[in-house]
């Protein structure tokens, strides 16, 4: 072979492998996973008094309740 096939080979395989690369790069998923971080902080439980509940006495919940305001149960 002469040398300036052996070059030209040379370039055409580079130019392949680039393009190969560049295709793998933007179309498709990445080579290696992406790392998660799964971390979950519990918070201390609050002392305050909510709505319904007290320290002292029966909670204050209302006498009646519209059920038309209520969202429906996920499923």
């Amino acid at each position: 072979m002469r040398l300036g096939e052996i070059i030209a080979n040379t370039l055409a395989i580079l130019l392949l492998v680039c393009f190969l690369a560049s295709t793998f790069f933007l179309f498709g998923k990445p080579l290696w996973p992406e790392q998660h971080a799964r971390m979950i902080i519990i918070v201390p439980v609050d002392a305050m008094a909510t709505a319904s509940t007290s320290r002292s006495g029966p909670p204050a919940l209302p006498g009646t309740f519209d059920t038309g305001l209520a969202h429906p149960r996920p499923s």
